[in-house]
C-alpha cells in the first residue's frame, strides 16, 4: 500500500482559490529545489547564446587607480593645474565645494596604429594598446574602498552577495573537474576581505579557490596518507557515505556543494601543483612576463600561471596585485602609483601578448580594473596626493569579442563626471556576462522569496564596444 504525502494531502484538502494559491508555493518551492540541485553542481551547462569568450581573466588593481594618471588623458588639467573650481561632490557628500585642480604627474603619449593615448605610468600597456577597448567613462555608486570593492565584484554596494566569478561558474560549470571553475590569485585580500570571491547564496562550490604566490600557494593540498591507492579507497568510502546522507537530505545545497569541494579538491591534488610548475615554461616566455627562472612570486608570476589555468579550462580566474594596504590609494603622494604600475605593466601586457601568440586572446576576455578613480582636484593648492572619486573613472577589456583599439565613452575636459556614453559597474558586467553567453537578466537564483541575479534590476549590455 502507498501511503499519500503531506503534499498530497494537503493538495486534496483544499479547492477554489485555496489550491490555486497552494499550488503556486508548491511549484515555487519545487523550482526553488530543481534550482538549488542543479546549481550545486560543477557540471557544464549551455549558455543561453552563441558566446564570444569561453573564459575571463578578471585583472584587479586594489585601491583605486587614477584614471587622469593613465587611460584618461585630460590636457586642460596640465594647463590649469592650481585653478579654484567650484564641484557638488566631495568624498561622497554632497554640497557646494571649492577645490584646486591638480595636474597629472605622468605625460600621455600615442600608442599603436589606433593612436590611443596611455600615460607614461603604464608604457607596456601602451604598447598593446591596439588590443585594448578603453572605458573612460565609467561609474560605480560609493566612494569608500569596502563598498566599492564589494560593487565592483558582486553588484552590491551594501551587502555581500555572489561574486561574478561564482555567477559564471553556477551559469556554466567547468570544463576540468580536476581544477576549480573559478580561482583567485592574491597576495593578501583585498577590501571586503574573501566575501570579494565568495558564493554567498549560491552553492558553496562556487566559490572562489584562493592561491597565494609563494612556495604553498594552496594550502593542504598534498595528501596525508602513505599512498594514493590508499587514498582513493578512503575517499571512495567517504563518497559513498555522503551520498547515502544526502539521498535522505534532497535539499541540503551546502552537503551537495561540500560533496563536490572534495572531488574537485582530490582532482587538484594531481591537477593543481603540475598547472603551476613554470619549469617547463620557455626562457622567452618567462622574459614576456618578467619572471625570473624559479621565481614563485609576483604579479608575473601571477600572469602566468593565469594562462595556463585558462589553458586548462578554468572559466574565471581573478588576478589581485596587492592587499587592503600599500595599494593605489593615494591620498598622500601620488608617486606610489609608480612602483605598484611597474609591479604590473610588463605582467599584464605580457600575458595579453602572449595569449594573442596562442590563439587564446579571441576566446578569453580580459578585464582590467579599479574600484574607482581618484580626484582631479584637491582640497589644498599643490597638494601631491588624489582622493577618492567614484563619478567617472577608466578601465578596459580585451579579446573575447571585444572590438580592440578604440576608446568608449568620455569624461569631461577635467575628467570629474561622465560626459557621454556613462557604463555603470552594472553595465560593465552585464558587458561581462553576455560574451560569456550568459543573459544577466536570466541568470538569476532563488534565494529568500526572491529572483537574484548578478546586476540586480538594473544593467545593460554596451554592444558598442563588442566585435
Amino acid at each position: 500500500m502507498t501511503y499519500p504525502t503531506r503534499r498530497d494531502v494537503l493538495q486534496r484538502a483544499l479547492g477554489g482559490f485555496g489550491a490555486i494559491a497552494l499550488q503556486g508555493l508548491l511549484a515555487e518551492e519545487t523550482r526553488a529545489e530543481g534550482a538549488r540541485s542543479s546549481g550545486a553542481s560543477l557540471a557544464p551547462k549551455k549558455p543561453h547564446h552563441q558566446p564570444r569568450a569561453k573564459r575571463v581573466i578578471f585583472l584587479y588593481m586594489t585601491g583605486g587607480v587614477s584614471h587622469v594618471d593613465s587611460f584618461d588623458p585630460k590636457p586642460e588639467l596640465f594647463a590649469h593645474h592650481g585653478k579654484k573650481i567650484n564641484v557638488d561632490n566631495w568624498q561622497g557628500k554632497l554640497g557646494e565645494f571649492t577645490r584646486y585642480l591638480k595636474k597629472p604627474d605622468w605625460k600621455f603619449s600615442r600608442g599603436g596604429k589606433s593612436g590611443i593615448e596611455v600615460s607614461d605610468l603604464f608604457p607596456h600597456m601602451r604598447g598593446i594598446v591596439d588590443d585594448l577597448c578603453v572605458i573612460r567613462s565609467m561609474e560605480s555608486n560609493h566612494t569608500n574602498h569596502y563598498e566599492s570593492t564589494l560593487g565592483m565584484h558582486c553588484g552590491s554596494w551594501d551587502f555581500a552577495r555572489p561574486s561574478i566569478g561564482a555567477w559564471v561558474s553556477y551559469g556554466l560549470g567547468t570544463v576540468n573537474r580536476n581544477l576549480p571553475s573559478f580561482v583567485v590569485i592574491a597576495p593578501k585580500t583585498p577590501y571586503a576581505g574573501a566575501q570579494t570571491w565568495g558564493s554567498d547564496f549560491l552553492p558553496g562550490c562556487h566559490q572562489g579557490t584562493q592561491m597565494i604566490p609563494g612556495d604553498n600557494p594552496i594550502p593542504n593540498l598534498r595528501r596525508r596518507v602513505a599512498s594514493s591507492k590508499l587514498q582513493e579507497l578512503e575517499l571512495d568510502f567517504l563518497s559513498k557515505a555522503n551520498r547515502k546522507h544526502l539521498q535522505e537530505r534532497t535539499a541540503d545545497q551546502a552537503l551537495e556543494a561540500r560533496i563536490q569541494s572534495y572531488e574537485t579538491a582530490f582532482g587538484m591534488q594531481s591537477e593543481a601543483p603540475e598547472a603551476m610548475d613554470l619549469s617547463g615554461e620557455k626562457p622567452s616566455t618567462l622574459k614576456l612576463y618578467g619572471i625570473q627562472p624559479g621565481q614563485k612570486t609576483g604579479f608575473g608570476w601571477q600572469c602566468l600561471v593565469a594562462r595556463r589555468l585558462a589553458e586548462r579550462g578554468v572559466r574565471f580566474i581573478e588576478l589581485i596585485d596587492v592587499g587592503s594596504s600599500s595599494n593605489w590609494d593615494a591620498h598622500g603622494n601620488m608617486a606610489t602609483h609608480g612602483p605598484l604600475a611597474r609591479n604590473v605593466d610588463q605582467a599584464i601586457a605580457g600575458l595579453v601578448t602572449d595569449l594573442k601568440q596562442r590563439g587564446m586572446l579571441d576566446e578569453t576576455l580580459v578585464v582590467w580594473t579599479t574600484e574607482f578613480g581618484r580626484t582631479p582636484y584637491h582640497e589644498k593648492a599643490d597638494h601631491p596626493g588624489r582622493e577618492h572619486h567614484h563619478q567617472v573613472f577608466s578601465s578596459w577589456l580585451a579579446g573575447g569579442g571585444v572590438k580592440g583599439g578604440i576608446v568608449h565613452g568620455s569624461s569631461d575636459e577635467h575628467g570629474i563626471a561622465v560626459a557621454e556614453n556613462r557604463v555603470h559597474v552594472h553595465d560593465f558586467h552585464a558587458t561581462i556576462l553576455h560574451q560569456l553567453g550568459l543573459d544577466h537578466e536570466q541568470l538569476t537564483f532563488r534565494h529568500a522569496g526572491r529572483d537574484y541575479r548578478l546586476t540586480d534590476v538594473h544593467g545593460d549590455v554596451v554592444k558598442e564596444v563588442l566585435a
